[in-house]
């Protein structure tokens, strides 16, 4: 098989726009955003990471960024600052449904949960359509 038909096939099974680098460490905290309603990813959409200062109880933004096509956000939190505590994830979904022409019921969605193990990996996705949304802790 020639070299030039070897890549047209690599061109159908490994898009080249659906593949992706990620530099760096993987994260310990990843999420993954998914449009229910349509059956795509949530792509695009700004989210921004959070952690609860034990001692005044402020949010404190460790990070922001905006989902992938895959619905992802790679590289959240590095191991060195993933401690135990309240996190909180704030995405922006009256944004990401106005700019695919939808409306919503919810502005934005936020999900807090409590890492007390922060050698594990912590999975938080997000379920959503235009009048609901849920999480669950993955894997």
């Amino acid at each position: 098989m020639s070299a030039s038909r070897l890549q047209l096939l690599k061109g159908h099974i490994l898009p080249e726009n659906k593949t992706q680098t990620m530099t760096g460490p993987p994260s310990p905290l990843t999420t993954h955003v998914l449009n229910t309603g349509r059956g795509v990813p949530g792509s695009n959409m700004a989210l921004s990471l959070f952690r609860q200062n034990p001692s005044n109880k402020a949010w404190e933004l460790i990070t922001a960024g905006t989902t992938n096509d895959d619905g992802r956000c790679p590289g959240l939190i590095t191991k060195e600052l993933f401690t135990t505590g309240v996190y909180k994830m704030h995405f922006e979904t009256e944004q990401y449904w106005t700019s695919i022409g939808e409306t919503s019921f919810y502005p934005y969605v936020e999900i807090v949960f409590t890492i007390t193990d922060p050698g594990q990996k912590y999975h938080v996705p997000l379920l959503l359509s235009r009048f609901s949304y849920s999480t669950y802790r993955g894997s």
